[in-house]
C-alpha cells in the first residue's frame, strides 16, 4: 500500500498520462524508493522482493527516455506551481521576501566507462582540470528556502553545431516557460542566477527575447569593465571602488555602479564585502 506522500504522484500521473503504462510507472516508483534502501537496479530490487526480475524489465522496456523525462518535468512543474501561485499574486515586497529564483548550474560527473553516451572531455571546477565525464546542466527553482529541481539535461560533446551550453539553456527555459504557462504562471518574472562561465552578450539577448530581464551572474576577477571611462579588470576595481554603508536591504558594505564589458555589454555591477574578501555580481 502506497503512503500518502506518494499518492500525489499517482494522482497526477493518472490525470495527465492516461495513455502511458500505469504498471511501468509503478515499477519506476518502486525503483525510486528502493534507492533509499541501497538497491540501485531492477535486479537487486526483484531479488529482495523475491519476484522474477524479467517482469520488471518487461514493463520498463516499452518506455523510452522521452516519456520518463516528460513525466518528471511535468511532476516538478506542477509541484513548483503549487508554491508559486500563492506568492505571484502578492506585492513585489512579498515576492522578494519569498526569495524566488531560477538557479542554473552545470556539473561534470567523472566517468570511466567507455560505452557510456554523452561522455566527453570537460573542464571540472571540482578537479580544476579537464576530465572525461558527463556534463549535466540543471535548473533549480527556490522559494522560501525550498529547492525544487525543474530540469536536467546531458550536454552533448563540445564543438557540435547548436549544442553549446547556452543553446541547451535556451532550449530548457523555453520548455519550462511553456509548461508554466499551462499553469497560468509567467516564470520570466523570476530572476535567473548562473555561473559566468558560458554567459555572453548573445545569450543575454536571447534571454531577453524569451522574456527574462532579471539576470544575475557571479563575477570573476579577470573580467574587464569600463566604468566612468576607465578600463581595468574586476580585481583592480574591487580595490579602487569605495564600498558604502549597508543599504538596499544588504547588511554588508557595497557599491552599485553601471559598467561596460566587451563580453556582456552594458550591465549593472554590484560589489560587496564578503567576510574578509570582496566579491561582485
Amino acid at each position: 500500500m502506497w503512503q500518502p506522500e506518494f499518492l500525489w504522484f499517482f494522482t497526477l500521473f493518472y490525470q495527465e498520462f492516461r495513455k502511458n503504462n500505469p504498471i511501468a510507472f509503478e515499477v519506476l516508483m518502486v525503483l525510486a524508493v528502493a534507492h533509499l534502501f541501497g538497491f540501485y537496479n531492477p535486479k537487486q530490487v526483484a531479488d529482495f522482493l523475491e519476484v522474477p526480475h524479467q517482469q520488471f524489465y518487461t514493463e520498463l522496456k516499452d518506455w523510452s527516455v522521452y516519456h520518463v523525462k516528460k513525466m518528471l518535468l511535468r511532476f516538478m512543474v506542477k509541484q513548483a506551481a503549487e508554491h508559486l501561485k500563492p506568492v505571484m499574486s502578492k506585492s513585489a515586497a512579498t515576492r522578494s521576501r519569498a526569495g524566488m529564483t531560477l538557479s542554473i548550474d552545470n556539473s561534470v560527473m567523472d566517468r570511466f566507462g567507455k560505452l557510456l553516451r554523452c561522455a566527453w572531455n570537460w573542464y571540472s571546477g571540482r578537479y580544476h582540470k579537464v576530465i572525461r565525464g558527463q556534463d549535466l546542466l540543471g535548473i533549480v527553482f527556490t522559494i522560501h528556502h525550498i529547492a525544487l529541481p525543474l530540469h536536467l539535461l546531458f550536454c552533448p560533446k563540445q564543438g557540435r553545431y547548436h549544442t553549446t551550453k547556452a543553446d541547451c539553456l535556451i532550449f530548457m527555459l523555453t520548455q519550462l516557460k511553456t509548461a508554466f504557462l499551462r499553469e497560468g504562471i509567467d516564470i520570466t518574472q523570476l530572476p535567473l542566477t548562473m555561473d559566468s562561465a558560458y554567459v555572453s552578450q548573445e545569450l543575454r539577448e536571447k534571454l531577453h527575447q524569451l522574456g527574462f530581464s532579471h539576470i544575475i551572474i557571479a563575477g570573476k576577477g579577470n573580467y574587464v569593465f569600463t566604468i566612468n571611462g576607465q578600463k581595468q579588470d574586476a580585481s583592480t576595481w574591487k580595490k579602487d571602488l569605495i564600498l558604502q554603508a549597508p543599504k538596499w536591504g544588504i547588511d554588508v558594505p557595497s557599491c552599485r555602479i553601471w559598467g561596460e564589458s566587451p563580453t556582456f555589454g552594458s550591465l549593472m555591477l554590484f560589489f560587496f564585502r564578503k567576510s574578509t574578501t570582496r566579491s561582485y555580481y
